[in-house]
């Protein structure tokens, strides 16, 4: 049964956001002890990027007074793209973008993120739904689902969100018939003290790295294949005063 819309849980107070620089790295240090050792080849590239690197347009339908655009964020914006590519697996794309919606806690590496939804009927996620996601320190990273079709969906921020931004999940195959993964985010600072941690100390940015490997990782693993190549990354900044509501944020 659908939940009513109630409105996200808002930012931290100023008694408590007065502790998040030294509380929220612990989050990072949890995480990143588990990739210390990790023996899967990560591919990292990072280039300038322009506007032809902003997220879909916001449909009118998923607008509203609760949105965090991505012009509601501050500094840059960072787009990125994590892929894995999976042989041998015997699922189409429409079957693992079936498995990984049908539970995102599955694929989401607990000591950073918790899926809880908030909005909409149990099972995967559909048009309008929306989600709670713990992480660590005082922030929730409010959801909404904005489009899902047989081979993707993908979620938009929510007001009291750490970041401002979209992120989509894609499974394909590829021109040489192995089977692929693709998280892809487009994401900034959700404020000043956010972008502090997120693109002065890079804490932030860092946490989100690592948990889109997770996923990335984790979602290869229910496709019941091996990972060819590892993990690639491409980072494109773009400047924060391209990161407008149209088009695009």
């Amino acid at each position: 049964m659908s939940t009513p819309h109630a409105a996200p849980p808002q930012g931290p107070s100023l008694v408590r956001r007065a502790g998040i620089v030294l509380r929220f790295p612990l989050g990072v240090m949890l995480v990143s002890w588990q990739y210390l050792w990790r023996v899967t080849a990560l591919h990292r590239s990072e280039i300038p990027g322009g506007a032809r690197d902003l997220p879909p347009r916001l449909e009118e339908s998923h607008t509203d007074e609760w949105t965090k655009p991505l012009s509601d964020g501050v500094g840059p914006m960072f787009r990125r793209r994590f892929v894995v590519r999976i042989e041998g697996s015997r699922m189409s794309p429409e079957e693992l973008i079936g498995a990984v919606a049908a539970n995102l806690n599955r694929v989401a590496p607990s000591t950073v993120a918790v899926f809880h939804k908030t909005r909409g009927e149990a099972g995967p996620p559909c048009e309008g739904d929306e989600y709670r996601v713990q992480m660590p320190g005082p922030w929730d990273g409010p959801v909404r689902v904005l489009h899902c079709d047989a081979t993707s969906f993908r979620l938009g921020t929510l007001r009291g969100h750490l970041e401002a931004g979209q992120i989509q999940f894609t499974s394909r195959v590829a021109e040489d018939g192995l089977l692929e993964f693709e998280t892809e985010a487009w994401s900034r600072a959700g404020d000043r003290l956010a972008g502090l941690l997120y693109s002065r100390l890079r804490v932030a940015k860092e946490m989100q790295f690592n948990m889109w490997v997770h996923f990335c990782l984790r979602a290869a693993a229910i496709a019941g294949g091996r990972v060819v190549g590892g993990v690639r990354i491409a980072t494109r900044s773009i400047p924060g005063e391209l990161c407008r509501d149209s088009p695009g944020a």
